[in-house]
C-alpha cells in the first residue's frame, strides 16, 4: 500500500507498520506468525489542501481485495485483513459512506469484508519494510507478478 498512497498526490508520508493488535510493540516475525491481532497497515499523512481524504479512500478501495475475508492475494490470515483505522468521527462517516457506496453499487457478488475500526496505537514496521517496493524493486515486482496482484485488482476493479 505505500507505492498506492505515495503515488497520491498530496500525501506527505506513507509508513509501514501494524494495527489493531493487542501485544505491544510486535515485530513482523510475531504479526506474520498471526496471533497478535495486528493488521499490516500503512499510517498515510497527507495535506487536506491537496488531497481529501475521500481520495485516499478511493486509493484504498482501488488497492485491496476488499471481498476475500482475512487475505491480500497469496497473503493469509488474519494479519493481511483488509481494514480501514479511522481516527475522528468525520473519517469513520466517510469510511462507512464509501463502503456502503461499494455495497450499494453491487459490483460484487461476494460481500464486501473491509473492517472499519477505531484507530489505536500504530507500531512503525521494521526499517526493512519501510519503502519495501523502491529498496527491492525486482523482488517486489515478482511478488506482484506471483501473486497476481495486478490481474486481481483489475478482475475487480477494472483497468486503471
Amino acid at each position: 500500500m505505500e507505492e498506492a498512497f505515495e503515488s497520491v498526490e498530496g500525501v506527505v508520508s506513507v509508513v509501514s507498520g501494524y494495527m489493531g493488535g493487542e501485544t505491544a510493540n510486535p515485530t513482523y516475525a510475531q504479526v506474520s506468525a498471526g496471533g497478535t491481532g495486528h493488521a499490516e497497515s500503512v499510517e498515510v499523512s497527507y495535506d487536506p489542501a491537496k488531497v481529501k481524504y475521500q481520495q485516499l479512500l478511493e486509493a484504498f478501495w482501488r488497492n485491496v481485495d476488499p471481498v476475500t475475508p482475512n487475505a491480500q492475494f497469496c497473503d493469509h490470515g488474519s494479519q493481511y485483513r483488509s481494514a480501514i483505522f479511522y481516527s475522528s468521527d468525520e473519517e469513520k462517516r466517510l469510511a462507512e459512506e464509501s463502503k456502503s457506496a461499494i455495497e450499494r453499487s453491487k459490483r460484487f457478488s461476494q460481500p464486501v469484508v473491509t473492517q472499519l475500526m477505531q484507530a489505536s496505537t500504530f507500531y512503525v514496521a521494521e526499517d526493512y519494510h519501510q519503502d519495501y517496493y523502491k529498496k527491492n524493486p525486482i523482488r517486489y515486482k515478482y511478488y506482484k507478478f506471483n501473486c497476481k496482484r495486478t490481474q486481481r485488482l483489475e478482475a475487480l476493479w477494472g483497468k486503471p
